[in-house]
């Protein structure tokens, strides 16, 4: 199929959500079905069992952050063009390796018109990897983060205005580290919702930050009035599977450091994480919840779903506020598979830098800087209940499994984060 035939359609949402593209893959009669394509019996390399071809098959829901992102704008596009970095090709047969169904990218930064989505597919995960067999999503989504968006305050409070701190979400430019949700399963556009825009002032009880020096409010007024709490966004991703509908509900909150004793990314990062736990709850707890469209209150009651992305934040260890992960643990209806590996019990051993950290070291899923942070569980896939669970994994191999050479360590071939899946059975497909 050439390049035009397969080239996605770019939909523009409507309303305040103009600009967010949700992209629909164009295939040939014969292989419409999201589920289409040869699927093998394993993966190999103990990273994953095969998920069937049944009625009853089981769904891999995973998240990635796969370190796509570049340094200047245009730069991921030439690379995805290219179809020969290296790294991208690394990236391409970690998910080629594990095979999820249904796919979070985090720091992918972010084109309009969707041809990076589109290249990544064509020109990496449709082309095998060192052996690796192809592996095709029909439908994906994409839309702005808040990442490198000029905000016109001060808000890392330095005297001026402008750059990468005072954007509304870290980043040199709009779009970078952004988010792509790939899926072999339709994604039900007309009831995708962003929160991009949400005010973080606008949560009750927000954890805004403070001045150490006077007590006084980090933000101004006039601030408080634009600073979004989204560092990149937080999307809910309707996705059908058969009859029933599935919410993949992903964000990537910003790290709790880089700032200084007011600890405002620390605060924000507890507060992006929240945002999930309140959504699910519903009712009361979400009602002050509002979208990109102005549509109000929290996921419907009941409602399958599955939280995924790299929260940069460990339930033991790390610098995030006390308790942040736990929100999304201890959240209405949600299953904790903790997903484990055998590499990262062998890299907490090997590396300085661990040895004092309380929590366990199979369930870490990034390879951080030793001595500190040292390496952490920060990118989650938590599915809820009345989805059953049949396997969780992270893609972390032992260093003497031939497939460690897409992990390493730093310089990282791929990414400082792991692949982590999660198989789950969706009762009434």
């Amino acid at each position: 199929m050439t390049s035009r035939n397969r080239r996605t359609a770019a939909l523009l949402a409507a309303g305040a959500l103009a600009g967010s593209l949700a992209l629909a893959g164009l295939t040939s009669a014969g292989a419409t079905s999201a589920t289409a394509g040869p699927r093998g019996p394993g993966h190999g390399h103990g990273h994953g069992p095969g998920h069937g071809h049944g009625a009853r098959e089981a769904v891999r829901f995973a998240t990635f952050n796969a370190s796509l992102n570049r340094a200047a704008e245009g730069g991921l596009s030439a690379d995805l063009a290219s179809g020969d970095d290296e790294q991208i090709r690394n990236a391409a047969e970690t998910v080629q390796r594990t095979r999820p169904d249904v796919l979070l990218v985090n720091e992918f930064d972010f084109v309009a018109g969707g041809g990076a989505a589109d290249d990544f597919r064509e020109n990496y995960l449709e082309v095998p990897q060192r052996g690796a067999r192809p592996i095709r999503y029909p439908y994906a989504y994409v839309a702005p983060v808040n990442t490198g968006v000029p905000s016109g305050h001060d808000l890392n409070n330095d005297g001026t205005v402008g750059g990468p701190d005072d954007a509304f979400g870290f980043g040199t430019f709009p779009g970078q580290y952004g988010m792509l949700v790939l899926s072999r399963h339709p994604v039900d556009r007309s009831r995708v919702r962003t929160f991009r825009e949400f005010l973080w002032a606008d949560m009750p009880g927000a954890l805004l930050p403070e001045d150490p020096a006077t007590g006084e409010p980090w933000f101004t007024d006039a601030e408080l009035a634009d600073v979004r709490l989204s560092s990149k966004s937080h999307w809910d991703v309707p996705i059908r599977v058969g009859r029933r509908t599935v919410h993949f509900l992903v964000s990537h909150p910003t790290p709790p450091t880089f700032d200084g004793a007011e600890d405002r990314n620390g605060r924000r990062n507890h507060d992006e994480i929240r945002f999930w736990a309140d959504y699910v709850a519903s009712g009361k707890r979400a009602r002050y919840v509002y979208d990109d469209r102005g549509r109000r209150g929290g996921l419907p009651r009941g409602a399958a779903y599955v939280i995924a992305g790299d929260q940069n934040a460990d339930p033991y260890d790390g610098d995030s506020v006390p308790g942040a992960a736990r929100q999304l643990l201890t959240a209405p209806r949600v299953i904790d598979p903790r997903p484990a590996s055998r590499g990262a019990v062998e890299a907490s051993r090997t590396q300085s830098g661990n040895a004092d950290q309380e929590g366990p070291a199979r369930l870490d899923t990034a390879d951080f800087a030793d001595p500190v942070p040292g390496n952490l569980r920060v990118d989650y896939v938590l599915p809820s209940r009345p989805l059953r669970v049949r396997d969780a994994g992270v893609f972390w191999p032992v260093a003497a499994d031939p497939l460690s050479r897409l992990t390493g360590t730093f310089p990282f071939p791929t990414s400082d984060h792991r692949l982590v899946w999660v198989d789950v059975t969706v009762p009434g497909r």
